[in-house]
């Protein structure tokens, strides 16, 4: 039950985000700049740790920055509360397949105080397979737990 209130208190969170960012973007006013310098670079050398590890399938990093209570959405793959079965997913799809990089600017943190922080974004991936497909711009969402200076990934929203 605790997981859903964060959840829906997040998302309603972000939610006031988007309009705001919209209602920003509309009356020309300018980017985003972090409240908290030092949270923001830290998830962003978070983001770049795991998916260094995803890019090069360090799989036992992977292992060790995801929460054991991991929820994955993900808006072509559904629904995952198993953090197993996203690791093997990760192996099966993307492991020598897929690299993502994050679009440069993109990212976007937010603290969230008493938990950790909310990480906003757009990242791309190259598919190996198929290299000469179209790339696109998606968006992500992380939601990340932080414990003494321990951070990990609770929540991610993947979107295409």
């Amino acid at each position: 039950m605790n997981s859903i209130k964060i959840f829906t208190t997040a998302f309603i969170f972000l939610c006031g985000l988007t309009v705001k960012a919209q209602q920003q973007a509309s009356a020309g006013k300018a980017s985003y700049v972090p409240d908290d310098r030092t949270l923001f670079n830290t998830i962003v050398r978070m983001d770049s740790i795991f998916f260094d590890a995803y890019n090069k399938c360090n799989v036992d990093l992977q292992t060790a920055i995801y929460a054991d209570s991991l929820e994955f959405y993900h808006d072509k793959g559904g629904y995952s509360t198993s953090k197993a079965d996203v690791l093997a997913a990760t192996k099966r799809n993307i492991c020598d397949k897929v690299t993502r990089t994050v679009v440069p600017g993109s990212i976007e943190v937010y603290p969230i105080a008493g938990f950790g922080a909310i990480e906003i974004g757009l990242h791309r991936f190259f598919n190996k397979q198929e290299p000469d497909a179209p790339q696109h711009d998606s968006k992500f969402i992380i939601i990340w737990k932080q414990t003494g200076s321990d951070w990990k990934i609770t929540r991610v929203i993947s979107l295409h």
